[in-house]
């Protein structure tokens, strides 16, 4: 995850002093997500993004007849809930109110909750993701994305298409969340978020098109 903002508040500058922008490129809960429904070969239907670029290993793990379909009915409606969260703005309100909780308090139990939000935990357990194919899957995904730091915060997209970003600032957009998944899929998360693939990011013509289109609506 990563926020920016002007490092160099001067004249010149063509990033606005006051605009601040968050980019979350590892969003974890959606991640298990989209490697259960793979791992696991869900049907889940409704409007679900495209298949992961990276496709993991089958889950070595067996479900039953009972608990795929528990799983399948459960998915996209826990997409949804996940999806909204991952769109909210970072609110540090939230980590000052923490701070002054105290450990195993049921306030500190609440803050914790609604900053983590809800992920497939909740409904398939922690115990499905301890499976050979995600320990392996995430490692891989991690070890990319880690690679890949030092030329993205050289090379940002956000500052290398900076004149389509600033208008769709003004319009609210406050932050992007991206999926490693194939193709476009590009979505509204409430006022101020955008979900898309990594793709769309990477490609400054198809990001544009996902911030204009924000812009615009």
């Amino acid at each position: 995850m990563a926020y920016m903002r002007s490092e160099q508040p001067t004249p010149g500058n063509p990033w606005p002093r006051e605009m601040t922008f968050e980019v979350d490129d590892r969003p974890h809960a959606l991640l298990e997500l989209l490697w259960l429904r793979e791992a696991y070969d869900l049907e889940v239907g409704g409007d679900a993004p495209p298949p992961l670029v990276d496709t993991p290993a089958p889950a070595a793990r067996p479900i039953d007849a009972q608990e795929r379909a528990r799983w399948e009915s459960a998915w996209m409606p826990l997409w949804t809930a996940v999806t909204e969260h991952a769109g909210r703005p970072k609110d540090g309100d939230l980590f000052d109110q923490l701070a002054l909780t105290g450990d195993g308090s049921p306030e500190r139990a609440d803050i914790l909750e609604r900053l983590t939000g809800p992920s497939g935990r909740n409904i398939m357990g922690a115990e499905a993701f301890d499976d050979p194919s995600h320990l392996e899957w995430d490692r891989r995904g991690f070890d990319a994305h880690v690679a890949s730091r030092p030329q993205a915060l050289a090379e940002s997209p956000e500052r290398r298409d900076l004149d389509a970003l600033v208008p769709a600032w003004r319009r609210g957009l406050l932050k992007v969340v991206t999926i490693p998944c194939r193709g476009t899929y590009t979505r509204s998360l409430g006022s101020s978020a955008l979900l898309m693939t990594g793709g769309t990011r990477a490609d400054s013509s198809a990001y544009r098109s996902a911030l204009d289109g924000f812009a615009t609506s």
